[in-house]
């Protein structure tokens, strides 16, 4: 496989705020519903694809849609837009370009220029008050015309290959996961599959609410995109995951500590197909599968991560390879006797 045979780039390059999910929901359903047994929309907007076998180890494979972004919040008598953010960084936020609504109007976010900040200005990161998005309007009534309150923005990055083997866009947090998705669902293996494309993962998680009621797995592994910080002042255990060296694998994050049964089997299963992989060093954060196991009892759930540089900004780098070896990691672990690991894993 190559990256060329999937849909990332597609996927990188659409818009998907948290709560607006909406064309990346679309675009998936359309390019799975040919291969799969049913497609479910439910009434948050999560999507399940299904592939059934009765009487066999249900999995769920999750990764969420939504991508961190803006929401207009108020227009200013001079045209300008404030808006609201979740976890996104504001210091490399000004003169980015976004689209702003449903017709997507261009803009740019802008702050005080360069001459007229003070020092304190200059050594501080700007805050999120004082950076507002410029649509080009002479007005309130004039930008009236093309955007509302409650509107979305998001970066207009387009996602290209560059380097050795990398690739940069948009939202790899988490299209790569939903890439991930899109490639082992065409499979078939000896489980009752589906894959759960969730919302609003970046605003609390809230999609994931639904899924155990849905699915009620007996494993959940979720696929995200994940931090690297494998810069030259990074210490130890700072660098989190490193670009270039495989998928990282969790143990433990903000809201999930990986059972031993299922961390083994991650990784004997790369170990056996001679795929590398790394270990998620970092413990802060929050996934999906924190809020889905301990709904289904506490079922096995695990991680598989594409480690990802600049990630929660307007551009974000990762490995061709990792990505590839993600896919390669998820199929080699569903093709692992699941009827053993689930009574592995209950066994206390």
């Amino acid at each position: 496989m190559k990256l060329n045979d999937t849909c990332l780039a597609e996927l990188s390059n659409l818009p998907g705020v948290s709560g607006d999910e909406g064309a990346v929901r679309r675009y998936i359903k359309e390019k799975l519903a040919p291969v799969c047994d049913e497609i479910i929309v439910d009434t948050m907007g999560n999507l399940f694809a299904h592939k059934k076998k009765e009487g066999r180890p249900i999995v769920a494979l999750t990764a969420h849609m939504d991508e961190v972004g803006m929401l207009i919040t108020k227009i200013r008598d001079d045209g300008e837009l404030e808006y609201d953010h979740a976890g996104l960084d504001c210091r490399v936020m000004p003169g980015r370009r976004v689209r702003v609504g449903k017709d997507g109007v261009p803009g740019v976010i802008g702050t005080k220029p360069i001459h007229l900040q003070s020092d304190e200005d200059y050594e501080s990161s700007v805050p999120h008050k004082d950076l507002t998005i410029d649509i080009g309007a002479k007005d309130k009534d004039d930008a009236a015309k093309y955007v509302s309150v409650g509107d979305y923005a998001c970066f207009t990055t387009k996602f290209s290959e560059f380097g050795e083997g990398l690739m940069c866009g948009k939202a790899l947090d988490d299209r790569v996961g939903c890439t991930a998705l899109m490639e082992l669902i065409k499979e078939d293996f000896d489980c009752d599959l589906w894959a759960c494309f969730t919302v609003q993962e970046e605003a609390g998680l809230r999609g994931a609410n639904l899924v155990a009621d849905r699915v009620k797995p007996d494993i959940v592994l979720n696929f995200e995109g994940t931090t690297a910080n494998d810069m030259p002042d990074a210490k130890g255990h700072e660098t989190v995951t490193t670009v270039g060296r495989g998928p990282a694998i969790t143990f433990m994050d903000g809201g999930t500590v990986v059972r031993p049964a299922m961390f083994d089997a991650l990784r004997e299963a790369a170990k056996a197909e001679g795929i590398p992989f790394q270990l998620r060093r970092g413990t802060n954060g929050r996934t999906d599968i924190g809020r889905i196991h301990p709904d289904m009892g506490g079922c096995l759930a695990g991680g598989i991560s594409v480690p990802c540089r600049y990630i929660h900004s307007a551009m974000s780098v990762a490995s061709q390879e990792d990505l590839i070896d993600a896919i390669r990691l998820g199929g080699a672990f569903l093709k692992t006797d699941l009827t053993k690991l689930i009574k592995r894993g209950n066994e206390i």
